[in-house]
C-alpha cells in the first residue's frame, strides 16, 4: 500500500532504480577494489563503462538461459510449449504496437481472434519477453477456474493496479483475505433478499417516466447512461440503503438536438459520483492494458485519487453511520436486525473494520451496477435489430404477466422465452469479456488437439482468458454461433453443445468465485424489460443522434463475422460497453391499454 503522499510512478522509478542502481554499483565497487588488491590502478569511470556496456549482453543471456530453463521444464512434464506470437521485430515489438495502435479503431476482441485463428485457441503473446497465454479453449479455462483454482490467482499486478479503486474487495484479493470476503457477503445473496422487488419497481418507474418525457417531444435517449443510473440506484440502495438517485439528474440529449447536458453538472452530487465510479474504473483498465510499467504513466500524481475522493464522499459516512449504530445496538439480539437490512448492515455484523466493509461493499457495488447495465443495454440493441424476437417477447410477457401487472419472483421463472433472451445476450455480449489470473506453479494443460503432448505453462505468469470470444466459436456453438438466436436455448441444440461440454458458457464465472449475485442481475434484468415492454411496443436505433465518430467505421464492412454488419461499436474496460452509448426510440403502448 502506498503513503498517500507518494504517487505510483515515484515509487515505480524507486523500485527500479535501486534494482539497477544497487547492482551495477555493487559490481564497480567489486571491480575497482579488485584491481586494487592486485596493484593495478583502474579508472572507475573505466569499470563503469566495461559494466554498463555489458548489460545487453547480460539481458540477452538472461533471455536465453529462460528459453532453455522453459523447454527443460516442459520436457520434465512431457509438454511441449504454448504456440507463440511470432513478430518481425525482438520481443514482438512490432506486434505490441500493431495492436495498441489498432486497438481504439478495431471490432472488440478482433486482433486476438485473429492470432487465434492462425496458432489456435490458447497463443502466447510473449511481448517484451513476457509470457502472456491468452486462451477461449474451454478446458483450460475450466482448469483456472474450478479444477486447479488454487493455482491461478488474480495476482500482485493486478492488485497493485486496482488497489486505489478496489482495495482488499472480494474482486481484488486472493487467498485468505478472498475467503473471508466470499464467507462475508454470501449469507447476503439469499433467495429472500433477491427476490424483494420494490426497489426495482420504483426505479424502474422513474427511469420509464424520464424516457416518455423525451419520446413525447420527438427524441432518442441514451438507453445505455439511463439503464446505468436505473443499476446504480438500485444498487446503491439495496446494499446501502442510500440512493444515489442519479435518475434525478438530467439525462444527455442527442448529438442532433440543438441542447446538451452532457458536461458534469459541479453540484450534481448523484450525477458527480456516479462519473467519479466510472472513471475510476476505465484507469484501472488503462492501468491493467499498460502493463506492469503503467506507474510510469502517473509520476506526478494517482490518476484515480481525484475520482475516488468523490466516491470515498458518498460512502464513507455510509459505513461509519452503520458501525455507531451497531455499536449503539450490540446488546439487543442479533435476530432484532431487518431481514431486509442492507449488505452495510450486515457487514457490520461481522467486521468493525472500517476499510473492510468499505472495500467490500464498493466492490459488490461495481458489480451491482456495471454487469446488469452492460447486459441490458446489449439486449435492447439485439432487439431493437431483430424485432421478430421483440414481438415474440412482448407475446409473453403480455399473456404470462399482462400489461400493467408487477412481475412477481414467480412470473420470471416461469418465462422461458425472456430467460433465452437474456442467456444468448449473455452468450454474445457477456458483461466481463476477457477476465485475468496469474499462475503459481509450473503446469499443464491439456493438448486442445488430440494426440498432441499437453501445453507448458510456466509459474509466474499472467493468463487472459476470454468467455466473449469462446462464446462466439463455431465449433462449440455451430455454424449459427455469430447469430442472435433465442431458440438455442429452448431446441435441441442445447441437449448437442451445451449440456455435454457446460463450460463454454460462463457469463458469471465458475468455480469458487463463481457469482454471488448471479440470480439477483437475472432478477433485476428481467424485471426491467418486463416493466419496459409493458410501457413500450417497439424499440429503433437512432443513429443521427449518435456521434457519427463513434460509429462503427464504414470500413468494417469489409471484414467477416458480427464485425461486418454490427451497428454499435462493443468496447470494454472492466466491463463491456457500447462506445457513445445506445441511442434508442421506442413507441409507447396506448394509453387505452
Amino acid at each position: 500500500m502506498l503513503r498517500p503522499w507518494v504517487s505510483p510512478g515515484i515509487a515505480y522509478l524507486g523500485r527500479a532504480l535501486l534494482s539497477v542502481v544497487v547492482p551495477l554499483g555493487s559490481s564497480i565497487i567489486i571491480a575497482v577494489r579488485l584491481a586494487s588488491l592486485k596493484g593495478f590502478r583502474v579508472s572507475p569511470w573505466l569499470v563503469s563503462a566495461m559494466v554498463l556496456g555489458t548489460a545487453p549482453l547480460g539481458f540477452a543471456a538472461y533471455i536465453l538461459v529462460d528459453e532453455r530453463s522453459q523447454r527443460q521444464k516442459a520436457s520434465r512434464l512431457s509438454a511441449r510449449s504454448i504456440p507463440r506470437v511470432e513478430g518481425k521485430w525482438p520481443g514482438n515489438l512490432d506486434k505490441l504496437m500493431y495492436m495498441v495502435s489498432r486497438a481504439e479503431q478495431e471490432y472488440l476482441g478482433r486482433l486476438l481472434l485473429d492470432e487465434t485463428k492462425a496458432l489456435g485457441p490458447t497463443i502466447n503473446l510473449r511481448f517484451l519477453w513476457e509470457d502472456i497465454i491468452m486462451t477461449t479453449e474451454p478446458q483450460h479455462i475450466k482448469t483456472i477456474l474450478a479444477t486447479d483454482f488454487n493455482n491461478y490467482v488474480k495476482g500482485a499486478k493486478f492488485r497493485e493496479a486496482a488497489d486505489s479503486v478496489l482495495g482488499t474487495g472480494v474482486f481484488n484479493s486472493d487467498d485468505e483475505t478472498w475467503k473471508l470476503h466470499r464467507t462475508m457477503t454470501r449469507p447476503f445473496f439469499t433467495h429472500d433478499r433477491i427476490s424483494h422487488f420494490d426497489i426495482f419497481d420504483r426505479h424502474a418507474d422513474q427511469a420509464i417516466a424520464l424516457m416518455n418525457q423525451r419520446f413525447r417531444v420527438g427524441m432518442a435517449i441514451d438507453f445505455q447512461d439511463l439503464i446505468s443510473r436505473f443499476t446504480l440506484d438500485s444498487a446503491s440502495e439495496f446494499l446501502f440503503g442510500h440512493c444515489v438517485d442519479s435518475l434525478s439528474a438530467t439525462i444527455p440529449y442527442p448529438y442532433n438536438a440543438t441542447q446538451s447536458t452532457n458536461d458534469i453538472q459541479a453540484d450534481n452530487a448523484a450525477e458527480a459520483f456516479s462519473h467519479a465510479f466510472s472513471q475510476a474504473q476505465h484507469r484501472i483498465n488503462q492501468r491493467i492494458s499498460i502493463g506492469q510499467t503503467w506507474p510510469l504513466t502517473e509520476i506526478l500524481a494517482d490518476r484515480t485519487a481525484q475520482h475516488m475522493k468523490v466516491v470515498n464522499a458518498f460512502l464513507d459516512p455510509i459505513v461509519k453511520d452503520a458501525l455507531e449504530k451497531h455499536r449503539a445496538t450490540t446488546k439487543l439480539d442479533i435476530s432484532e436486525y431487518a431481514d431486509d437490512g442492507t449488505l452495510v448492515d450486515h457487514l457490520v455484523k461481522l467486521t468493525s473494520d472500517f476499510k473492510t466493509i468499505k472495500d467490500e461493499t464498493l466492490n459488490i457495488l461495481l458489480a451491482g451496477r456495471d454487469t446488469t447495465a452492460s447486459t441490458l443495454t446489449s439486449t435492447i440493441y439485439l432487439l431493437a435489430i431483430h424485432p421478430e424476437f421483440l414481438t415474440r417477447l412482448r407475446e409473453e410477457i403480455l399473456s404470462q404477466v399482462g400489461p400493467t401487472r408487477r412481475p412477481t419472483y414467480d412470473d420470471i421463472r416461469e418465462l422461458k422465452y425472456l430467460r433465452a433472451v437474456l442467456n444468448e445476450t449473455l452468450r454474445l455480449f457477456p458483461a466481463v469479456p476477457f477476465d485475468v489470473r496469474e499462475s503459481i506453479q509450473d503446469t499443464t494443460w491439456v493438448s486442445p488437439e488430440p494426440g498432441k503432448k499437453p501445453l507448458f505453462v510456466p509459474g509466474g505468469v499472467t493468463i487472459t482468458y476470454s468467455v466473449f470470444l469462446m462464446h462466439r466459436r463455431t465449433d462449440l456453438w455451430g455454424p449459427d454461433a455469430l447469430e442472435f438466436d433465442p431458440d438455442r436455448w429452448l431446441d435441441d441444440r442445447v441437449k448437442k453443445y451445451l449440456i455435454p461440454n457446460p463450460f463454454i458458457f460462463l457469463p458469471f464465472n465458475a468455480g469458487p468465485r463463481i457469482c454471488l449475485g448471479q440470480q439477483f442481475a437475472y432478477n433485476e434484468m428481467s424485471f426491467m424489460l418486463i416493466r419496459l415492454l409493458q410501457s413500450f411496443s417497439t424499440i429503433t436505433l437512432s443513429p443521427e443522434s449518435h456521434d457519427p465518430a463513434l460509429l462503427p467505421p464504414a470500413w468494417w464492412a469489409e471484414k467477416d463475422g458480427r464485425q461486418a454488419t454490427e451497428r454499435f461499436w462493443p468496447r470494454n474496460h472492466l466491463t463491456l460497453y457500447a462506445k457513445g452509448g445506445l441511442w434508442v426510440k421506442m413507441d409507447p403502448v396506448d394509453s387505452v391499454n
